[in-house]
């Protein structure tokens, strides 16, 4: 006989799922006791970052990521994080611990009340077991829930006992050498319409998704887009998580206004559009109009079936997005028509001081290596960035597609711990890195190598923008003074400069991405929206 604890700790050997996230709490305690050596804890100083780490993480290996939270507290300040969490459709196993059996019809200090309702609506399953000896194949549930499509967050609610009780190794063997697939492509019969309808279009385009950033997916929407020379667009920002399409290509054109008017309108030259591997539309804020243009139709291909369902228009697909563009563009062809004319190169913004947002992440853009990833959490420089570097490669950018600040910082932490041999770079605003500014203290604690520049504006320039849009003015809390990341960084034990013009920037963060250490560059940017 065995432990429960030994048991899942097999699991998770098998699975390959040997680094935990977690801020641990006395109901944790009994699981983490004797801590297996081929194991990794990664401690985040907050809730909130240590499930960001992990969406990060899980995101940025392509594989599921394991994150252990207190109980019902504990839960409660992950709540932000598992939004995104969710949003980003990252494989996560969130395991909290719960009171002791013993004492939860008590309702003892720390109990939570009703640990598989509390994350319900920000989980895939939600689940305590009835017994000890069945958290090893609740676990394993879990865990093939968050990996089957579509992917997200599985939570199980674990009482402090049950780790010592004994277990049948039999009873756990096999769930633990389980494997799951969840890959599948449309049927002949739907990709025969799709390629007909795509073969009698005359200005066909394609809006790929974040479900696209694999090296297949990509290779898929490049190869289908050349074929049948397709002008390509980016799902809008606040849902475009990840990128689906080289933004250098020739072929793309853009990132899609995330209003619904706005949308439809760029969308209106087209006479099909193929959506893949994104919802129909990620929208926000509410700028009303027709979502299509009259004469313009709408195929959305995804893995998610709600997507499928909640779309206002168009026709859908529920299978895999890059297997199926795959399919399609053998089955369409090649194409006669012209291809899209390419959109003009990055503009050159004027140099201004304090600088402007566009010019600063232009300087970026200048020392980033060509493997260099982006973790993003600057809401008002999104637009400029993406404009300005033109990011082409697999997993090169993360953002978090739910729209929760907090994020960023701890997102960038766990990407470069699952990317050790590429440079990460986290661009962030100074009031979007307040959230998860504890993410600081793990990145120099563990050594994690990413660079952190901090734009500082000074206010919550997106709330003005939003301000200006629903017609409020007189908002209180939309200016920052006095913050100070740097010194907040040194604190933390993060090397941490600020600099003032273009030359130190980009000399402090060549410096940076070069440093086997954790660096932060912290700069002062014009207040506002950047779009170019």
């Amino acid at each position: 006989m065995t432990t429960v604890r030994e048991a899942v700790f097999a699991l998770l050997r098998e699975q390959g799922m040997t680094t935990i996230f977690g801020n641990p709490g006395s109901t944790e305690l009994p699981m983490l006791a004797e801590f297996p050596d081929d194991f990794r804890y990664v401690l985040g100083l907050h809730e909130l970052v240590a499930v960001g780490m992990a969406d990060g993480y899980a995101q940025a290996s392509g594989r599921p990521a394991h994150v252990n939270l207190h109980t019902a507290p504990g839960v409660g300040n992950a709540m932000g994080a598992l939004f995104n969490a969710q949003a980003n459709k990252s494989q996560l196993l969130v395991t909290a611990g719960q009171q002791d059996r013993s004492l939860l019809t008590l309702q003892a200090n720390l109990t939570n009340r009703d640990a598989t309702r509390m994350p319900h609506p920000l989980v895939k399953w939600s689940y305590e077991p009835p017994r000890a000896q069945d958290v090893p194949h609740a676990i394993a549930r879990a865990i093939h829930h968050a990996t089957l499509p579509p992917r997200g967050p599985a939570f199980v609610s674990i009482p402090m006992d049950d780790w010592n009780a004994e277990v049948d190794e039999q009873a756990v063997a096999f769930p633990a050498r389980r494997a799951t697939d969840g890959l599948a492509v449309a049927g002949p019969d739907a990709v025969a319409r799709l390629a007909e309808r795509l073969r009698a279009a005359r200005a066909p385009a394609l809006v790929a998704g974040p479900d696209l950033d694999t090296d297949a997916g990509r290779a898929a929407a490049v190869a289908l887009a050349e074929r049948q020379r397709m002008a390509v667009w980016a799902t809008p920002a606040p849902g475009g998580g990840r990128l689906g399409f080289p933004e250098d290509h020739p072929q793309f054109l853009g990132i899609l206004p995330p209003a619904i008017g706005p949308a439809g309108q760029a969308l209106a030259a087209y006479d099909l559009v193929i959506v893949a591997g994104s919802s129909v539309f990620p929208y926000y804020p509410n700028i009303p109009g027709p979502p299509l243009a009259e004469g313009t139709e709408l195929v959305a291909i995804t893995s998610d079936p709600d997507e499928a369902a909640r779309a206002p228009m168009g026709d859908a697909v529920v299978a895999d997005p890059g297997l199926t563009l795959a399919a399609l563009a053998e089955r369409a062809g090649d194409a006669d028509r012209p291809a899209p004319d390419p959109r003009p190169a990055p503009e050159e913004v004027e140099l201004t001081d304090p600088m402007n947002p566009s010019t600063a992440v232009r300087t970026l853009g200048e020392v980033l290596p060509e493997d260099g990833i982006v973790v993003l959490e600057a809401p008002s420089a999104t637009i400029a960035l993406r404009n300005q570097l033109r990011l082409s490669r697999q997993g090169s950018y993360y953002f978090g597609a739910g729209g929760g600040l907090g994020f960023g910082l701890a997102a960038s932490v766990g990407v470069q711990l699952a990317q050790p041999d590429r440079p990460v770079v986290c661009v962030v605003g100074e009031g979007s890195a307040q959230y998860a500014i504890q993410a600081l203290w793990t990145a120099a604690a563990y050594r994690v190598p990413v660079t952190v520049l901090v734009l500082h504006n000074a206010e919550y320039a997106i709330l003005k923008r939003f301000g200006t849009l629903e017609n409020v003015t007189g908002a209180p809390g939309l200016d920052l003074p006095a913050l100070d990341c740097a010194g907040v960084a040194a604190g933390y034990g993060v090397e941490a400069r600020r600099v003032a013009d273009r030359e130190e920037l980009r000399e402090a963060l060549r410096a940076g991405i070069a440093s086997e250490r954790p660096a932060l560059v912290e700069v002062p940017v014009q207040p506002g929206m950047a779009v170019v």
